[in-house]
């Protein structure tokens, strides 16, 4: 077990349906389908060990150690054939949850993990330069997130239209960075940890889907046919004129998909 308690957010009604955010992140970056999804779901969004409100965990912080508290999380609240939806890290995390055979049906957005050397060393060294100024821009974030063209010169990496996304989404985005306590530890970790390993077919609990945006500047397109290849019998979506966030940029067909990919 984990030894750390996570905190979560839960609304709505129906079969249960677990959230797992991205690197940086919290539960609130699914602010912009949340309510649309409670609607037809009992929606779990978790903070993950060491982001938002949970603490981090007692000793190395991995992907394979994040998922266990994911996995755990699960088991301790009797959430057993759980369906799981992912974004970024935390999609590669739902990928390992149904590698292992734990939870139900998986949506995976936009996963890390399928990174050639040359792309990781890209994908490292852009969110490395970026953490710095993220951080020290934080005194002055709320006038940058509160206009657009601000919002499109932190975001551009993360969107294909900053520009439109609510200020207030865009803020605590940012703010969430600086709260992460195991954000550079979870960076070091898919850099310099192992690749997301495939399932055979017919081994994972259920369906996986993987969805990803055409205009992805952190996880590339490209990866989308390794990730889809490491999962043979995964079903691949694309998302048109849409960034690393489906949910942000394509936040309708976001929840299409969910709700038609899950039980």
């Amino acid at each position: 077990m984990s030894g750390v308690s996570l905190n979560f957010d839960r609304r709505g009604s129906g079969t249960p349906l677990l959230l797992v955010h991205g690197l940086g992140a919290s539960w609130a970056s699914w602010s912009p389908i949340l309510d649309q999804l409670a609607q037809h779901r009992d929606v779990i969004s978790i903070d993950l060990p060491g982001f938002g409100d949970s603490a981090p965990l007692p000793g190395e912080v991995t992907i394979a150690s994040l998922t266990d508290a994911v996995s755990d999380f699960i088991a301790t609240h009797d959430l057993a054939g759980i369906d799981t939806v992912g974004s970024s890290m935390g999609a590669r995390m739902v990928l390992e949850l149904a590698r292992r055979g734990v939870g139900g049906d998986t949506v995976a957005l936009d996963p890390g993990g399928f990174w050639s050397p040359g792309e990781l060393r890209f994908f490292s060294t852009a969110l490395k330069a970026s953490l710095p100024l993220v951080l020290g821009l934080q005194p002055v974030m709320p006038a940058l997130t509160g206009n657009p063209v601000g919002r499109t010169a932190l975001l551009t990496q993360f969107s294909a239209a900053p520009w439109k996304l609510p200020s207030s989404v865009a803020l605590h985005e940012m703010r969430s960075f600086k709260k992460a306590t195991s954000l550079r530890q979870a960076l070091d970790a898919l850099v310099d940890g192992p690749l997301q390993e495939g399932a055979p077919e017919g081994t994972t609990p259920g369906r996986v889907t993987i969805g990803w945006g055409r205009q992805d500047r952190v996880t590339l397109p490209k990866q989308a046919e390794r990730a889809h290849a490491a999962f043979p019998g995964s079903e691949l979506h694309w998302f048109d004129k849409c960034g690393h966030f489906p949910m942000w940029d394509q936040p309708a067909q976001t929840v299409d998909l969910i709700l038609g990919r899950t039980a």
